[in-house]
């Protein structure tokens, strides 16, 4: 085996009755709430994955730095790996290299505006090394780009995330998105 795309071709790709979405972005673009209205529009199961890696110790310990924790990225994926087969679920969070290709049919990159998002960060408490860091990512496109490498284009869609209005619309557009794929699926398996 020469490379991920190698080992991603032995595995076998399950068929699923529900698509799984990954919603993603720099920390502060808005991926928890609109993954919350998107699961409760679409009746998907909402995972936050940062939740996760807490709750289920997924991580090698705290970076004091950062105030984050250090992601044990093998101990995520096997801990995820039978969660996402079935299908039918929402996955929140600010990375999206680390997950098989083969989980996600959608990848939303959520985008905002720096004078929107300088704010939210500094909310939440973040130290400036923090809020810096951040904005040179969302800046430089830093997941946009992550998002392009790590999966088939025609499945990785941008989407601005400045206010409620455009949060609500996004959540509009999953589900529209979401309804087509299972007719397509569905047509698929007659």
């Amino acid at each position: 085996m020469d490379s991920d795309s190698d080992y991603e071709a032995d595995i076998p790709h399950f068929p699923r009755d529900l698509p799984n979405i990954l919603i993603t972005g720099t920390p502060g673009t808005g991926k928890t709430t609109t993954s919350e209205m998107a699961a409760e529009a679409t009746g998907l199961t909402h995972i936050n994955v940062g939740d996760l890696v807490k709750a289920k110790s997924l991580h090698e310990g705290l970076d004091t730095e950062y105030d984050s924790y250090i992601l044990d990225e093998d101990k995520l994926i096997d801990e995820m790996e039978e969660m996402m087969r079935p299908g039918g679920k929402i996955v929140d969070f600010h990375t999206c290299e680390i997950f098989p290709e083969r989980w996600f049919d959608l990848v939303i990159v959520l985008r905002t505006d720096n004078g929107v998002l300088y704010p939210r960060l500094e909310s939440r408490g973040y130290n400036a090394k923090k809020i810096n860091e951040n904005m040179e990512c969302e800046i430089m496109q830093v997941v946009l780009e992550e998002a392009r490498e790590s999966y088939e284009e025609q499945i990785v869609i941008e989407l601005e995330s400045n206010s409620i209005d455009q949060m609500e619309e996004n959540v509009s557009r999953i589900k529209a998105w979401m309804e087509n794929w299972i007719a397509n699926n569905n047509n698929n398996k007659k």
